[in-house]
């Protein structure tokens, strides 16, 4: 995710140099074989550009709304994520009978916890498309990595887990049957949060949306000099890049928003928020935990421009 104040303007016109390029070329061809031959002294009415530069507009902050909603969805999901995990911590500490004091149970509310931890990041690398088994062995027990490296998908195979030692906690008396029910909601809304990011994962924005989209803002820019050059001559050239930059910028911003788990510094940051629940459930835990140090980031980490 992008989390410097400043976004660097290499960054910004990184996106769209070989539209630019192409684009300048294009408008200083139409100048000079406007001023050199008379057989293209063409020009069209300032208004057809306008009019469909309109259009295109209103198409374009369409697509950037629906984006932005997809994202928007990717991001309240992650922060339920978050509010659930410090939820089922805190009900493994005051629902298990002295978790402080007791060694089995103890170690029982520490399993679960950290196998929530591993869940978030296990979920986090899925939704990417990287291995989701990746720093879990730090978290689980070797029978419980075994058990999760047979199965496509590993958080669901950590929430079946978690059911079946909640199941033998309640047989063992540790918790009563009010406890369990209480306990068992917060790992369906997990199962459900997964279910949201993986729906928007797979739900492609619709392709001939989008093409028509880029098709219309070509031929608008392929117009634009025509209607320009009559009362501008030459400066049409920087009109033309300045104007057509604005609409390939939107739309770059509409594309990169519409895929939140794809890896890319517009996204949803999965990583951060799976390393802010590790923080909260080993401090809940009473570890002495320290994200900085543990991930070799300074304080100032917040202000980096990186990709997580």
């Amino acid at each position: 995710m992008l989390l410097k104040e400043n976004i660097p303007v290499s960054y910004v016109f990184g996106k769209i140099w070989k539209e630019m390029l192409l684009v300048t070329a294009y408008a200083a061809l139409i100048a000079v074989l406007y001023n050199t031959y008379h057989f293209t002294r063409i020009s069209i009415p300032i208004a057809v550009p306008t009019i469909l530069g309109t259009v295109i507009s209103l198409l374009l902050a369409f697509k950037s709304n629906q984006a932005y909603d997809r994202w928007w969805e990717a991001r309240t999901i992650w922060g339920g994520i978050v509010n659930d995990s410090r939820t089922l911590t805190r009900q493994l500490l005051t629902f298990v009978d002295s978790p402080y004091e007791l060694e089995k149970e103890r170690a029982f509310c520490e399993r679960m916890a950290k196998r929530q931890i591993a869940w978030s990041h296990s979920l986090s690398r899925h939704l990417r498309g990287q291995d989701p088994l990746q720093g879990l062995q730090r978290l689980l027990s070797e029978e419980d990595f075994e058990t999760i490296q047979r199965y496509n998908n590993v958080p669901m195979a950590l929430l079946e887990l978690q059911g079946s030692d909640l199941r033998n906690a309640y047989k063992l008396g540790w918790i009563n049957e009010f406890q369990q029910v209480e306990m068992d909601n917060t790992l369906t809304r997990f199962s459900n949060e997964m279910g949201g990011c993986e729906r928007i994962k797979n739900t492609i924005f619709p392709a001939t949306y989008s093409t028509y989209i880029h098709f219309s803002v070509l031929l608008f820019i392929l117009l634009l000099p025509f209607g320009l050059i009559e009362f501008f001559g030459v400066v049409e050239i920087p009109l033309v890049i300045a104007i057509s930059c604005s609409f390939f910028l939107i739309e770059k911003m509409a594309i990169h928003l519409q895929d939140p788990f794809e890896n890319k510094p517009t996204d949803t940051p999965t990583s951060a928020i799976s390393q802010t629940i590790e923080r909260d459930i080993r401090q809940m835990l009473k570890e002495n935990y320290k994200q900085e140090e543990k991930h070799g980031a300074s304080p100032k980490a917040s202000k980096v421009f990186y990709v997580l």
